[in-house]
């Protein structure tokens, strides 16, 4: 049995919480906001051509993983990662790992999660836990969406780990193998927010940053006309799906990324971080206002001037919100 005096702490978003709760592990206290701006976690891209349930993927984050891979690195953090092909492989060098003193981060499907509510259960494989040990044949999970500690079977966390479709995880694991013990964190700070800056404003191609916040917008005004009211409404709830339910997404990474600028400008005594916070904040409530006006639609309850040029409005004031925002931010300085 192996079972490693592991502090759990629920989370906004899973990622940015494990990759807090394995450096508090290790003594390096962080907050989430903090290891979500520092690895770079908010991102925005519309991939018309990356179907998920039969729609097209939109994604409020990075890429999985790199919200832990850039954090550990820019704080000079030692990690390990490791992908399989074989399930049995990477159950095996699980159990090594926490047999060595290590709790484990685990990249998962959430369809098949058994201690997941029903109505949380969705093809969804961009999930992240924290395993801390296990006991002939149950595993003892952090989840940082669970209030409390709980556990699953050896053929659960396989079967989770080797989900199919789209971002299948592959048995993806990872960890921290030495935390330094003096880290100096503003450079990181620094790296992490000119980073996000050039993901939303830097990259030139159309689909991603707040261009592609007006790609989307350009895209929602055609397609009524397009596609048909029904399959449009289902586009639509799809664009809501991943912005409210699915791994914090769009508002709920505003929220977190205006705390994570009203912690660094103290940090970095920048106190214009702390201005571009509330706005970031302020945001955060346009985009949720977007989702509430939305699902009115998707449900025939919206007023008539609520329509999908409406809605697309919306967008393009967000996106003129946020450009003017990540502009701002490019300028950091020391």
């Amino acid at each position: 049995m192996v079972k490693l005096e592991f502090e759990h702490k629920q989370a906004g978003h899973c990622e940015s919480g494990v990759t807090r709760n394995l450096l508090n592990y290790h003594n390096f206290k962080i907050s989430e906001p903090m290891a979500f701006g520092i690895g770079a976690g908010l991102f925005f891209s519309y991939l018309p051509f990356l179907k998920m349930q039969h729609a097209p993927t939109t994604s409020f984050r990075v890429w999985p993983g790199q919200v832990f891979d850039r954090a550990t690195r820019e704080l000079g953090v030692k990690t390990a990662i490791h992908s399989f092909r074989n399930p049995k492989d990477s159950m095996d060098k699980l159990n090594a790992v926490l047999e060595q003193g290590y709790p484990v981060g685990l990249q998962v499907g959430t369809f098949h999660l058994p201690f997941f509510p029903p109505e949380y259960r969705m093809h969804y494989n961009m999930h992240n836990m924290i395993v801390y040990g296990h006991n002939n044949g149950t595993y003892f999970i952090s989840d940082t969406l669970m209030e409390n500690l709980v556990e699953i079977t050896y053929e659960d966390l396989m079967r989770v780990r080797f989900a199919k479709g789209a971002f299948a995880p592959r048995g993806r694991m990872y960890y921290p193998t030495l935390v330094p013990e003096n880290i100096d964190i503003k450079p990181a700070i620094i790296k992490g927010i000119r980073k996000t800056a050039n993901n939303m404003v830097g990259i030139p191609f159309p689909i991603v940053g707040v261009k592609g916040i007006r790609y989307l917008a350009g895209r929602m005004r055609r397609w009524e006309k397009k596609l048909g009211p029904v399959k449009a409404s289902y586009y639509l709830g799809q664009v809501l799906r991943m912005e409210e339910e699915v791994g914090t997404a769009g508002a709920g990474f505003r929220y977190i990324y205006g705390a994570f600028l009203e912690e660094a400008s103290t940090v970095l005594n920048q106190p214009w971080l702390k201005e571009l916070s509330i706005e970031m904040g302020e945001n955060a409530n346009k985009w949720r206002e977007f989702s509430y006006l939305g699902s009115r639609n998707c449900k025939k309850r919206g007023k008539p001037d609520q329509s999908y040029d409406f809605l697309a409005d919306i967008l393009l004031e967000i996106a003129d919100r946020e450009e003017k925002i990540f502009r701002k931010l490019f300028t950091i300085k020391k």
